[in-house]
């Protein structure tokens, strides 16, 4: 069994959750960040309760200043991060609020950004380490009326291809992978008819699984991934 330990940042989430579930079957102990959602994370450590790991939640609100500082000081052992959390906004760029782009930027870029600086060092001192960002295809091509999201997403796939060449020469690999259309609550505001006419736009002629997400993160926390870094890997079922 792995005994490295991983941060996975959102887990409350959907997509949190499934990577959560994968990490934990390839052996890595757990720290399950969240902010609101504590009840989908207690079902999720009783749901892991077979595996032989170690569990930790933290709540820790990343739209504040002071939010990456109380996860940074839970956090003890330190292999993996991975970055999973993250609500759209939706709507013209006009009638987004002020206060919805300031905390849209400290959750996803200032809070981030800071996070990485305080555990970075715990990474360089075992010369290994990944890091991981679940970003959004409109991080890669933009998307009308999701301008925002378009923008904090497209900033962490930057911040990716960055990092990954300032951490490389210490054995830390970072890389990002980002989903097109999957089964998460974040569709839940789509009509069923929405949703039959997204699908109809997709190569594939279906919506991604949370699970299919966490399948690529795990490969590319593993040793076959070892030579790849500083890459945006889409998971989309080829739609645009």
């Amino acid at each position: 069994m792995n005994k490295k330990y991983a941060l996975i940042i959102g887990a409350s989430g959907d997509i949190g959750r499934a990577i959560a579930k994968k990490l934990a079957g390839d052996g890595y102990h757990l720290y399950l960040h969240y902010h609101q959602n504590e009840e989908s994370i207690d079902v999720l450590m009783k749901e892991l309760i077979s595996n032989p790991i170690k569990i930790k939640k933290i709540r820790a609100d990343l739209t504040t200043d002071e939010g990456y500082l109380v996860v940074a000081e839970e956090v003890d052992q330190i292999d993996v991060l991975v970055f999973a959390s993250g609500v759209s906004p939706y709507g013209l760029i006009t009638d987004i609020p002020v206060e919805t782009v300031v905390k849209q930027v400290q959750h996803q870029l200032t809070s981030i950004y800071l996070l990485i600086q305080k555990i970075l060092p715990k990474l360089v001192a075992k010369k290994a380490g990944n890091i991981v960002f679940i970003t959004s295809i409109w991080g890669e091509i933009g998307a009308a009326c999701e301008v925002l999201y378009s923008m904090v997403k497209g900033g962490q796939n930057t911040l990716v291809k960055a990092l990954s060449q300032e951490v490389a020469p210490s054995g830390i690999r970072v890389n990002a992978v980002s989903p097109g259309a999957i089964e998460t609550k974040m569709l839940a505001e789509f009509s069923q008819e929405d949703l039959d006419l997204l699908v109809q736009d997709i190569p594939l002629k279906r919506l991604g699984k949370p699970q299919e997400v966490a399948a690529l993160v795990s490969f590319l926390l593993s040793e076959e991934a070892r030579y790849i870094t500083g890459k945006i890997f889409s998971i989309n079922g080829g739609w645009l």
